[in-house]
């Protein structure tokens, strides 16, 4: 496999020692009671609503952690992640939908979250799925239930949940992920503190709750660099690695030998405007940085791969998720996000899911690398060419390392001649993934779930919603 490092080891060991110093010297923002009793009885220091957590316990924590995470989907597929497999998901969360063919956006539905499902079904390139959109004909304490709920039916492949905000989420999510089969092993949970180092209760016992019940945790700070981290580089990882260690160290506490996975959303501000940016190359560094970081800890890691703050469809949204996916590929990344994704993750799009498709496999053979054997070198084959026909098209060599993948076939980009591509209407990228896109949500048929199965999500929804209501009066 190539392998890219932009850390060196001695960068990646300074990393590590600023964040015992941040956990040690600075705290953590944390009053749920019940945490702190864990971490205090396991030699933390109270001071105030700051929690100072001493090296010794958090290399204890992460000693405890197990090296893969696997998660089923309903179909028996599986993703182990963590054993040197790049996996792909897309974007979790959109609110909006992009429309390639009016140019328009509009508020995603339930219906866009089954959709959105059901495409990634039939998507190669995507191995694991996340609930895309939030609907907004779904009432706001419901949204990620919804979300899991409304993609459950729609795909077979593994199911990672919605970021949950609340140990009654958890616990909703794990009944739901009980009508399909085990949820410790059809289920992972991203859980995320407020940077820098907040973890409010309702988080803190969310994480708890995740850990009780054994489902593997993906603690997700979403930090920005020059917003809420520092603007350097270095710092911004540092308060990153803080943060997932802070809930690696509470998870472990509960749980010992909980799988983590170790996630980073790790992104720049945009100095003249204060957003979010997802586009520029500094995302893909920070990615890379944050796979090595969370591979110094034996961790699989998941991070951005396919982002950009683009609004349509162009220039500017291709060359930014294909280098920001690259990067962090090529460092060893186990997982990557950003399928479908647009607008910095406001917007997403059922063609740019295709669109991102053709370019996790391109990404998937850069990072597969160049084979050089005595068989790939072809000594005897060229000379056996340059005795005979003095080209290579018929030889059995050709026909075997085509078969192989040697070179990617793709189906959206542009390779044919002028003139072929103008009696085709010089049709492009975006148009034909859009009417792939289109094509597939006409035609793919996911086995659907049994009549008994959506009367027990339903069950839970109805209770979720009776809760909700209840908290309302």
């Amino acid at each position: 496999m190539v392998q890219l490092t932009v850390l060196t080891g001695e960068e990646i060991e300074a990393i590590h020692q600023a964040t015992l110093r941040i956990l040690s010297q600075v705290g953590l923002v944390l009053t749920h009671p019940q945490a702190r009793d864990l971490l205090a009885g396991a030699g933390a220091t109270i001071r105030g609503d700051r929690v100072l957590l001493p090296p010794d316990l958090v290399e204890r924590a992460l000693a405890l952690c197990p090296p893969q995470v696997t998660i089923r989907g309903r179909g028996g597929t599986t993703a182990a992640l963590g054993d040197g497999t790049l996996h792909w998901h897309n974007l979790g969360g959109a609110r909006d939908v992009y429309d390639a063919r009016s140019g328009q956006r509009r508020p995603a539905t339930v219906q866009d979250v089954q959709n959105a499902a059901r495409l990634l079904d039939a998507l190669p390139s995507a191995t694991t799925v996340v609930p895309f959109f939030t609907p907004q004909d779904v009432p706001g304490p419901l949204m990620s239930l919804a979300m899991y709920r409304h993609s459950l039916p729609h795909t077979t492949k593994p199911l990672h949940s919605p970021g949950a905000q609340t140990a009654a989420e958890v616990h909703a999510l794990f009944q739901m992920a009980s009508v399909v089969g085990p949820p410790t092993e059809m289920l992972t949970v991203g859980i995320s503190p407020i940077s820098p180092l907040l973890f409010p209760d309702d988080v803190a016992a969310a994480m708890i709750e995740v850990a009780r019940l054994g489902v593997p945790l993906g603690p997700l700070p979403c930090p920005i660099a020059g917003a809420t981290a520092p603007l350097s580089l270095a710092g911004s990882l540092a308060q990153q690695n803080a943060e997932v260690l802070a809930a690696v160290t509470l998870a472990q506490l509960v749980r010992p030998g909980l799988p983590i996975l170790y996630c980073g959303r790790l992104a720049m501000m945009e100095p003249r405007s204060g957003l979010s940016v997802w586009g520029g190359v500094e995302l893909g560094l920070l990615s890379a940085a944050t796979v090595q970081v969370g591979h110094r800890y034996g961790l699989p890691v998941n991070v951005y791969g396919l982002s950009t703050n683009a609004h349509v469809l162009h220039l500017q949204n291709g060359y930014e998720r294909a280098l920001n996916a690259a990067i962090p590929a090529l460092a060893g990344a186990d997982e990557l996000s950003g399928i479908g994704e647009m607008e910095a993750g406001v917007t997403g799009s059922y063609a740019q899911m295709v669109c991102d498709d053709e370019i996790a496999a391109s990404v998937r053979r850069l990072r597969r690398g160049c084979t050089v054997d005595e068989d790939a070198l072809a000594v005897d084959v060229i000379a056996a060419v340059m005795d005979g026909p003095r080209h290579f098209v018929g030889e059995q060599h050709t026909v075997r390392y085509m078969r192989a993948g040697e070179i990617l076939l793709t189906h959206l980009a542009e390779r044919r001649a002028w003139d072929e591509w103008e009696r085709a209407g010089r049709d492009g990228f975006a148009e034909r993934a859009t009417a792939e896109a289109e094509r597939l949500l006409a035609t793919h048929q996911v086995p659907p779930l049994t009549e008994e199965q959506e009367r027990e999500l339903d069950a839970i929804m109805d209770a979720a919603m009776q809760k909700v209501v209840t908290l309302q009066a």
